[in-house]
């Protein structure tokens, strides 16, 4: 069996390919990257190693020779990534793979979500299914990994101040997403299932806060102000008007329970409960 992993280089994709690797050879895994010195890095590894992008028909079809499983992580928000995936899959399709997979997003219902971003994972999902290929969906939860991200780098001086209420997010770590994602890629055929990768439990962000007290001793809180208010700040701290909007639409979608979906198929396919929230802390604050 040879599958194709995009974004084999991005933090999700290394975990895939570290999970695989345990159990198949480099040489039946396919890397499709935008830098030559990534593809010669790999290559040197055995990997099939591809020059291009998804905007590049010919190095996608160039890529799917002889593959039998595509692996799709979503394309970061910074062109348009809906037209990459439909490339993706429409390349998939010539080249007659026997299956297609797909890294979405654990969200509880797309007809009233706040971040408009997110619908194009629904709208990614709908282009699969309506291609005819047999299909898997990884719905993801949100990464444990941005916790320091939405902290902040003085959290243990400031605490943490967001909009998203008392909203609670199932949490996983993004390394355990990673292996288990790899694991049906290798044991299952694609068979039009979907999976919800989520924690065993959802937290808020005072549960952040009341793990990092406990875990460090020092006092953290958190403060939950309004949408506008905490869009504000952002912008007086120099970040750009759109990055602030899309982090407070992340807020609005926690605040309204979108993220906080909690299933027990990470803990199945990983075979082991997922790393709980005092335990990823520790290990992303180095605590």
């Amino acid at each position: 069996m040879r599958i194709l992993v995009t974004g084999a280089t991005g933090a999700l994709g290394s975990a895939v390919i570290e999970t695989m690797l345990k159990k198949i050879p480099a040489s039946s895994i396919a890397i499709l990257t935008r830098k030559e010195e990534r593809r010669l890095s790999f290559q040197e590894k055995a990997f099939r190693a591809y020059l291009g992008d998804f905007e590049d028909m010919r190095s996608l079809d160039h890529a799917m020779k002889d593959v039998d499983k595509v692996l799709l992580i979503s394309a970061g928000d910074e062109g348009d990534r809906i037209q990459q995936h439909r490339n993706v899959v429409d390349a998939a399709k010539r080249a007659g793979v026997a299956g297609i997979a797909y890294t979405s997003r654990s969200l509880r219902d797309r007809d009233s979500l706040s971040n408009p971003l997110m619908m194009d994972h629904f709208t990614t999902e709908d282009y699969i299914r309506e291609s005819g290929l047999q299909y898997t969906i990884f719905r993801n939860a949100l990464y444990m990994d941005v916790i320091p991200l939405f902290a902040g780098k003085h959290v243990f001086d400031t605490g943490i101040v967001q909009s998203a209420g008392m909203g609670q997010v199932a949490f996983a770590l993004r390394q355990e997403m990673g292996e288990a994602i790899a694991h049906v890629m290798l044991d299952e055929p694609c068979e039009n299932k979907t999976y919800l990768f989520t924690g065993g439990e959802a937290y808020s962000f005072d549960d952040v806060a009341r793990a990092l007290t406990e875990l460090s001793g020092k006092e953290v809180r958190y403060t939950s102000v309004e949408s506008q208010a905490f869009e504000d700040i952002l912008v007086q701290k120099g970040i750009p008007q759109a990055m602030a909007r899309k982090i407070t639409d992340f807020n609005a979608d926690i605040r309204n329970g979108q993220e906080s979906v909690v299933t027990a198929d990470l803990a199945q396919k990983l075979g082991r409960p997922p790393a709980a929230l005092k335990e990823g802390l520790k290990l992303l604050f180095g605590l």
